[in-house]
């Protein structure tokens, strides 16, 4: 029956407007359990990544490139999850289980493009500690502030730019039905298993999207972190080293975490079928990771928690 609809559709040239998020299935106590979990989640990510920027802006001593970039990290987090959460709580709840064609396509293309920034971002700052680590003495005059801002700038048109196209193009498809998405969000896959015109462009265009900026942006933090590794593995003292360590150490788990679920998702010739672990993977990309990186940066940077330490016993 349902294929015959579709083909119905079809026939009469119509195409769905809207579509049904189905969200995680379960019972009502465990959506609600879900919907505190994402709540809180939600909560402490924009709180924490807040928190960073605030500090970075109020210490001098931590006016510097590699905190720059930091901040623009945590700005984006907070967009990023901001994009997912409200709406799947809404979705899990129930009480906003529909989502319009063109906002649809604007979540998928907001979400990828933050993802595709966050990629160029961490490649910059994986630069940055190369330039610092190899080249300690000339770093102040290499990464100045007129290059960090410009670099920073980059990420965020080269992000948003890289998505205009893969977006179009998805805009383009035909949907004659079912109209339900099961997921909590929109993304590629899910459009592409719904649509009822040629898929191939736009896989196409995801697989090649995906190979320029994911692994791309990848290559450019795997060579400077191998440069980094010889750098440190050079120097005589076990002090030095550990000390040289610890300046990326931070910025290598977010990279880890990061590129780890980014590349399941979307460097793939092909949609997949498997949607529920796609959920799963989307949850921790857009919201356990964004409240992750605070933490991560906070915990493991001694300059972040020295000016956090001066930051509370000044206000106290």
């Amino acid at each position: 029956q349902t294929d015959l609809d579709i083909w119905k559709d079809m026939a009469n040239g119509t195409s769905v407007e809207k579509f049904i998020l189905l969200g995680f299935p379960g019972t009502w106590e465990f959506q609600v359990s879900f919907v505190v979990v994402f709540a809180l989640m939600y909560t402490l990510t924009v709180i924490g990544n807040a928190s960073i920027i605030v500090l970075v802006w109020r210490s001098s001593n931590l006016h510097t490139p590699m905190y720059f970039f930091l901040c623009n990290l945590s700005f984006l987090e907070i967009w990023y999850t901001t994009g997912v959460v409200p709406k799947a709580i809404g979705v899990m709840l129930g009480t906003s289980q529909t989502i319009s064609f063109s906002v649809c396509i604007l979540q998928l293309f907001f979400l990828l493009s933050l993802g595709s920034t966050e990629c160029f971002l961490l490649s910059v700052m994986a630069y940055d500690r190369y330039l610092a680590i190899c080249y300690p003495l000339r770093y102040s005059s290499l990464m100045n502030s007129v290059l960090s801002v410009r670099l920073a700038l980059s990420s965020w048109l080269g992000g948003f730019l890289a998505i205009s196209l893969l977006a179009f193009l998805t805009s383009r498809l035909t949907f004659c039905g079912p109209d339900v998405i099961n997921h909590f969000l929109c993304d590629i896959d899910s459009c592409l298993a719904l649509s009822c015109s040629d898929t191939w462009p736009v896989e196409l265009a995801t697989f090649l999207i995906s190979i320029i900026v994911v692994v791309a942006s990848c290559v450019v933090t795997l060579v400077s972190y191998m440069y980094i590794i010889s750098s440190i593995l050079r120097i005589q003292s076990a002090h030095g080293r550990k000390k040289a360590f610890s300046t990326c150490s931070a910025h290598l788990s977010v990279v880890t975490i990061w590129y780890g679920s980014t590349m399941f998702l979307y460097v793939k010739p092909s949609a997949q079928n498997s949607l529920d672990l796609n959920k799963i993977v989307n949850t921790f990309n857009t919201v356990v990771t964004p409240l992750l990186n605070p933490f991560i940066y906070t915990l493991r940077n001694k300059e972040v928690k020295l000016a956090l330490g001066r930051a509370l016993q000044k206000k106290w």
